[in-house]
């Protein structure tokens, strides 16, 4: 609907007037989100750091520009609208704080992140109404792309690029030898690490496509073609890109291609990728520059959303108020989960495996795992009768939380700012999680993980952080156990069947896990 200029299409704000009928509806949002900011403070001060500390999201320091700006193209139709609270905004706003709430008693930040976006989210159909919050539905929906994530990507992502990179490395005429994310030509090894695995870009470019579907088009077949192509052609450059550093370092050596890979790739590569997919997205725009992005006429006459006003209006006073009382309760429920404590032993021991001796650990390049918060912790080293090994490495937490996460980021057999570097995932025995790791290019080590938490044994981060929430919603103490099985690569006996001959003798891995849990 075009603006006719009459009283009932004129914008929101009149200079620096607020239209009568949004004045206390604005003033009770803006209350309500800065006490969300408050109580939040430690979840939104963590987001912030990580928008500026991590490269993988600085881009998300202009959401909340891009954020005002959306809403002020609405704001003409938001106008012609009357907010009014409704309880199922209420019922929005404690699902968000539910989703807080398990991020927070599972110590999952990325969880417990979203929740404190979604509470302010929610806070827009309780106090504004349900027709407001269809009218702000994309600015809202948008809100994701403030809430860190893709981290979880990155080892998928190396390996994609991986063999994308090798894939044109031998169609260059290269040779060259792949393992895992390590690929071995003539002028040297190289790694697609984790800042080589193109996260960064794919994140900023699905934050674009999703963007430009929304103020660009009116199709949805163009909007998925976009989205598709913000999806695709990041990862396919970021390989090339890893191949243009393997062919320069044929011709100029590694030292030279390195430097220019970061220098040139690294700040003109992908501003051209993305030019170039903004380019040819360009002549396929169908929405006028004219047109109003809400439909505010089809809004208004919406007969679903006029009885659910009319069946769910709410008093915004008390709308508050329950507001207050699910905010202290999500708290008070994690402070209580986050202190929760089972009894551990003074001290534990790694036991006897029959057919395997305890020797002084020496491994060709150090390796030993991060358990922070951990309150005990053995790294100790077994051989058999022909002088096979087996490292075996034990954490024991009374309790996940801040601080304390057995699964956490960088905690476990691959510890950050080492000489190990993931090399690529392996299969995993009785449930466990396998992956290979490669320090200084030539010692490869093989890692079993397994989390024991009350009943549950498993190599999934996922699902301990289940089980951990399901303890402390049920305001449970249960200690958790990681324990990771380890093995060079280079003796006799492969490190994957010293791996299962040691498993073997231990007996049955759970019972084994708890013996050394209570100190036996």
């Amino acid at each position: 609907m075009a603006d006719t200029g009459s009283a009932g299409s004129a914008p929101i704000m009149r200079g620096l007037a607020i239209v009568p009928g949004w004045r206390v509806p604005l003033v009770r949002l803006g209350a309500l989100w800065l006490l969300l900011f408050v109580v939040f403070a430690s979840d939104w001060m963590a987001m912030v750091r990580q928008w500026w500390d991590i490269s993988t999201y600085n881009h998300m320091i202009l959401i909340p520009i891009v954020e005002v700006w959306l809403v002020w193209q609405r704001r003409r139709e938001l106008a012609q609208l009357e907010p009014a609270a409704s309880a199922l905004g209420l019922v929005l706003f404690a699902g968000a704080a539910l989703l807080w709430l398990l991020g927070g008693v599972s110590g999952f930040d990325l969880v417990r992140q979203a929740g404190a976006v979604a509470l302010l989210a929610a806070s827009v159909p309780l106090l504004l109404g349900l027709r407001v919050s269809a009218a702000l539905l994309f600015p809202l929906c948008y809100l994701v792309f403030i809430v860190p994530f893709g981290e979880e990507m990155v080892k998928s992502l190396q390996t994609i690029t991986a063999h994308i990179t090798i894939a044109l490395t031998h169609a260059s005429g290269i040779p060259a030898v792949i393992d895992g994310v390590f690929i071995d030509t003539p002028a040297g090894l190289f790694e697609v690490a984790e800042a080589c695995s193109g996260v960064k870009f794919l994140i900023a470019m699905i934050a674009f496509g999703v963007l430009a579907a929304n103020v660009c088009f009116v199709s949805w077949r163009r909007r998925g073609v976009l989205l598709l192509a913000c999806l695709v052609v990041p990862i396919l450059a970021n390989g090339v890109r890893a191949w243009g550093t393997i062919y320069a370092a044929q011709i100029v050596g590694t030292r030279v291609a390195a430097g220019f890979d970061h220098i040139v790739y690294g700040w003109f590569f992908f501003a051209i990728v993305l030019a170039l997919v903004i380019l040819g997205a360009w002549r396929f725009f169908d929405r006028p520059s004219e047109a109003p992005m809400i439909d505010i006429a089809a809004l208004r006459a919406n007969r679903v959303l006029a009885r659910a006003e009319r069946r769910m209006r709410l008093s915004p006073v008390l709308a508050l108020a329950l507001c207050l009382a699910a905010l202290a309760g999500v708290k008070l429920w994690a402070y209580r989960g986050d202190h929760l404590a089972a009894p551990l032993p003074a001290r534990i021991v790694l036991p006897d495996v029959p057919g395997w001796t305890r020797v002084p650990y020496a491994p060709s390049v150090w390796w030993e795992p991060l358990a922070q918060g951990s309150e005990h912790r053995l790294l100790g080293r077994y051989a058999d009768a022909s002088g096979a090994t087996v490292d075996v490495f034990v954490a024991l937490y009374s309790g996940q939380g801040e601080g304390r996460e057995a699964g956490g980021f960088g905690q476990g057999a691959l510890t950050p700012e080492t000489s190990w570097s993931w090399q690529s995932s392996a299969p995993g025995i009785e449930q466990g999680r396998g992956e290979r790791l490669l320090a200084e290019g030539r010692v490869e080590r093989l890692a079993q993980t397994w989390y024991r938490n009350g009943g549950l044994l498993s190599g999934s981060n996922l699902e301990l952080k289940l089980a951990v929430i399901a303890d402390q919603m049920a305001l449970r103490a249960e200690p958790t156990t990681l324990l990771i099985l380890s093995a060079e690569e280079g003796e006799r006996h492969d490190a994957a069947a010293r791996i299962a001959r040691f498993r073997a003798a231990s007996g049955p891995l759970a019972s084994w896990i708890d013996r050394i849990a209570a100190g036996r």
